[in-house]
């Protein structure tokens, strides 16, 4: 996996870059990445970006675009599932998920659904 190079790197490899010398021997000079340098030197070229861009996965949700669709399963009928909410996305909206995925979705957006078990009639209370 790569690794994080540092900001002041960079900026070095710019200043030389600006002073006119070819990406490669500021790759070799600076123990970079021949292909590292090409990029950092063409992104700046192009649009005058200097600083490093965020790695990884970009942030969201493949459910962020069906929030209205979700809310308004749930309105609709207050005791489903999750089971049905999978295969109601699946197939209205096709958006494969799994049960899991669109639990921790619906927790980090505050619904909490707790299902109390079901009581003998005569019982008003649980017993521990």
């Amino acid at each position: 996996m790569a690794r994080a190079l540092s900001d002041d790197l960079r900026v070095r490899v710019l200043e030389g870059g600006a002073a006119g010398v070819s990406a490669r021997s500021l790759a070799k000079r600076f123990g970079i990445g021949i292909s590292t340098a090409i990029r950092w030197l063409r992104r700046e070229r192009e649009s005058g970006e200097r600083a490093a861009r965020r790695q990884g996965k970009p942030r969201g949700s493949k459910l962020d675009g069906h929030e209205a669709f979700i809310s308004g399963m749930i309105e609709a009928q207050k005791d489903i599932t999750l089971n049905e909410m999978v295969t109601r996305l699946k197939y209205e909206q096709s958006v494969g998920i799994g049960r899991s995925m669109i639990s921790r979705w619906l927790r980090q957006r505050g619904w909490t659904f707790k299902k109390r078990p079901h009581m003998h009639w005569s019982r008003s209370a649980k017993i521990s």
